[in-house]
């Protein structure tokens, strides 16, 4: 077996499994989860009804590089929502189709990573999505962990480390809005990222599947093309980002999404998905090419989740410390007591199933960022995600006891 298997930590599912293995939950309560970040609003109609008039679709191959139509409907969206002139998107060039950003996230590491470079290592975010750790040894390369504080903003810390780290970094993730902590990059966040990766030779992959879900109608999160089409950079040099139609349009299970940027670097990863074989089928690009063309189904989800923060953070604010995100659809609020005992205790006497924060992180220097905070995810109806805050509510009075 290759080794680098061992190197692989357990899933944070995992570790909630095995912590919850010995926990009965409370009968006496309906079971509510805010622990899986699945979307369950409605799934896009638009994407459901070409999704069915196509499936006559499954009878060809369908290309890796996605149809003209897909490409073409893709770059017509980014164009439009980041800001980025039409005619500098290359269909062909800048765009490549992918089963969802989890498979792209992962695999694009394997293709750009050089492990025979001393010291090849790939920095991310911390706490962040596993995925990338993952990728990262997988591909050879050490993690090298960004804390995310309330003192950058729960931003991934670009100052954590030194020019001697930075001088082995290959790979930069970022995560914008981020996953666990909702905080959004502004604009000089990704300008200081950029000039690292100039200065340090290095390529940022920028997770923004949560793109679509933000707090202020007026004010979307800014994308890494966005500033790479401000600076100039014509063929969006250094500039890799990953789309989703799981999130913006609760389509989690169709698995489709997008990656984007520096040509040069997308030929590369064309090549490696030409074996990977990570391709969309043709009824699913035509449900892609719907979900993508349709912005009605995308406002109305935002609107579904503000209706929930405004529904829960009353509720929440009292009992622990939280900040309402710019973006996602999570919480990521600190505790007084142990996020593991607060999780246990949760299941035990609310059924209500939670993830421990550190689950979410890594101790770096003895401190891991995650610790004694939870994740919720606010996917659930919006009656159940105040039913949970008001449970949890219940469990923090009665550990302080």
């Amino acid at each position: 077996m290759n080794p680098r298997l061992d190197t692989l930590q357990p899933y944070p599912f995992e570790r909630l499994a095995t912590l919850l293995r010995d926990t009965t939950p409370n009968p006496d309560r309906d079971a509510i989860s805010l622990a899986i970040g699945e979307p369950q609003h409605p799934p896009a109609q638009v994407a459901c009804d070409a999704l069915i008039a196509q499936m006559g679709g499954v009878a060809n191959y369908p290309p890796t590089r996605g149809s003209e139509a897909l490409r073409a409907a893709i770059a017509d969206w980014l164009a439009k929502r980041f800001n980025v002139a039409r005619q500098t998107i290359d269909d062909a060039r800048h765009i490549l189709p992918a089963a969802g950003t989890r498979e792209a996230l992962f695999s694009f590491a394997q293709a750009v990573v050089d492990p025979r470079k001393t010291g090849a290592a790939v920095a991310m975010p911390n706490p962040g999505y596993q995925i990338y750790e993952g990728a990262t040894l997988l591909a050879g390369a050490e993690p090298l962990y960004l804390p995310c504080l309330p003192e950058t903003g729960f931003l991934a810390d670009l100052d954590a480390l030194g020019p001697s780290d930075w001088d082995r970094v290959q790979l930069l993730y970022l995560c914008s809005p981020g996953n666990p902590t909702g905080a959004v990059a502004d604009r000089a966040y990704l300008e200081r990222a950029l000039e690292l990766a100039d200065r340090h030779d290095f390529i940022i992959a920028s997770d923004e599947c949560y793109s679509e879900i933000y707090s202020d109608e007026s004010a979307p999160p800014p994308g890494l093309l966005d500033i790479a089409h401000q600076q100039g950079r014509s063929d969006f040099e250094r500039c890799i980002v990953f789309h989703s139609l799981s999130k913006r349009s609760n389509l989690p299970g169709l698995r489709s999404g997008f990656v984007a940027g520096d040509g040069r670097v997308l030929a590369e990863f064309l090549r490696y998905r030409t074996y990977h074989g990570a391709t969309l089928g043709n009824h699913i690009q035509a449900a892609s090419i719907a979900a993508w063309r349709d912005e009605a189904h995308v406002r109305e989800n935002r609107e579904r989740y503000r209706a929930k923060y405004d529904a829960v953070m009353p509720v929440l604010e009292p009992i622990c410390d939280v900040v309402r995100p710019s973006g996602s659809f999570y919480l990521w609020p600190a505790f007084d007591s142990s996020d593991e005992q607060l999780t246990i205790a949760a299941l035990r006497d609310e059924n209500l199933k939670v993830v421990p924060g550190r689950y979410l992180a890594r101790a770096v220097n003895g401190h891991n960022p995650g610790e004694n905070r939870l994740r919720l995810s606010l996917v659930a109806s919006t009656e159940d995600c105040v039913a949970a805050v008001q449970r949890l509510a219940r469990v923090c009075s009665t550990l302080a006891v």
